[in-house]
């Protein structure tokens, strides 16, 4: 079988199962943008378990008319000039992939307006093929609507879990980076229903008790620790308030949602002795260090 080089559409989907797995991969890479943007009201809705839409809005700084084209193309990027920012990296992108990928897998529509451009611009992308720009009428910042994910890769589909599980995934995954960045006004409305709303007073006590209710936001402990520009900031939960498994262990890393069994295992020591076996703790921590880290 001779050698050939692979169609851009081709090449384009099989980079996309690098960067979306799942509805929740869509939102995560939406969000971290939103974040990246400067935003301190992001808005998600889902329907059909994020297989159908995935809405995400923000107050950001907005995507310039010229540059609409750029931001859905591969390995473009405003977050890297040169190969040794990867080693100071402060933003939660930098790869230039995720608009790319997303729109090569789905019926992808952009719209976005900087704060000093009198209109909005809004781009189609559909299957990775871009369509023409058109201005729009919208307050400043971005909204990125994701239909029919994987609508031309079938066998994507049938990879997924459960519509419940799927949901799930989302509303996890959104409500870490609720705990993470409570500065920020969140929300979120799940299949027509709200499902999370923060008020982005900047209180992550508050954020707890949205989340977990107020009783549990009351037991949990404040965590402060700094020492050589390593900082640690979060809550931990008393021994009196436990979880069968492990899921509700949150860390984050230089704002970054990390799931890494070191930090885990050495987080569950600390409770050693303390514990029924099979109890784990309630965490939800951030942590600075020089690359700052959130737990």
């Amino acid at each position: 079988m001779p050698i050939r080089i692979l169609p851009e559409h081709i090449a384009s989907q099989i980079a996309a199962g690098e960067v979306i797995e799942r509805p929740a991969s869509v939102v995560k890479e939406l969000v971290e943008n939103a974040l990246d943007a400067g935003a301190d009201k992001i808005t998600i809705e889902v329907l059909g378990a994020g297989k159908r839409l995935v809405t995400v809005t923000d107050n950001g700084a907005g995507i310039p008319e010229e540059e609409l084209g750029l931001a859905v193309s591969r390995h473009a990027t405003s977050k890297l000039t040169r190969a040794e920012d990867l080693f100071r990296i402060a933003t939660l992108g930098f790869r230039g992939e995720a608009l790319a990928s997303i729109g090569s897998v789905s019926r992808l529509t952009v719209e976005s307006r900087p704060a000093d451009a009198e209109a909005g611009a809004k781009l189609r992308v559909e299957g990775g093929g871009l369509g023409s720009i058109s201005a729009i009428g919208m307050p400043r910042g971005t909204r990125i609507m994701v239909q029919d994910l994987f609508y031309n890769v079938p066998a994507r589909l049938k990879f997924l879990k459960t519509d419940t599980t799927e949901r799930r995934n989302i509303e996890a995954l959104v409500t870490r980076y609720a705990l993470a960045y409570p500065h920020v006004r969140w929300k979120m409305v799940v299949e027509g229903k709200p499902s999370l709303q923060t008020s982005g007073s900047g209180d992550p006590r508050e954020v707890l008790a949205s989340l977990y209710g107020v009783s549990v936001a009351k037991q949990m402990l404040a965590v402060e620790f700094s020492e050589e520009g390593y900082n640690i900031h979060g809550f931990i939960s008393p021994i009196s308030l436990t979880r069968s498994n492990r899921r509700e262990i949150t860390v984050f890393v230089n704002g970054r949602w990390v799931k890494d069994n070191a930090v885990t295992a050495a987080i569950i020591r600390a409770y050693h002795t303390l514990l029924m076996v099979g109890a784990s703790r309630s965490w939800c921590c951030s942590w600075n260090c020089p690359l700052k880290l959130w737990m």
